[in-house]
């Protein structure tokens, strides 16, 4: 599904990925994220993405006026979980918004696991 937005001087079309590619930028510079996660749906095992193909832990859905992303993550031990969720809502939906000019109606944050070093 692509998003369409259309003006008197024409019509942007932007594709799923690239709103992925922006939330997963994003989410991967918050303070306490360790990478993106994809979790085998046979197995239930969940994988830590390498940054190139970060967008798989990433799912966007839009809606009738805005998008909804959900990421999928694994987070540092030590850290408060709540707090990282917290600034990494308010940070995607800053960026995307102004980036792309588009509303972001939910950001959904799953954490799949946490690494311990």
């Amino acid at each position: 599904m692509v998003l369409k937005t259309s003006s008197d001087l024409g019509e942007v079309t932007i594709a799923n990925g690239v709103i992925a590619d922006i939330a997963g930028a994003v989410a991967t510079r918050c303070y306490g994220v360790v990478g993106m996660a994809s979790r085998n749906k046979k197995d239930g095992i969940v994988n830590l993405l390498r940054p190139d193909s970060m967008s798989k832990g990433i799912s966007i859905n839009v809606e009738n006026d805005g998008v909804v992303a959900e990421i999928h993550l694994i987070v540092e031990y030590g850290i408060n979980i709540n707090t990282v969720c917290k600034s990494i809502v308010n940070r995607v939906r800053y960026i995307i918004e102004s980036a792309v000019g588009i509303k972001v109606n939910r950001v959904n944050v799953k954490v799949e696991g946490v690494r311990v070093d």
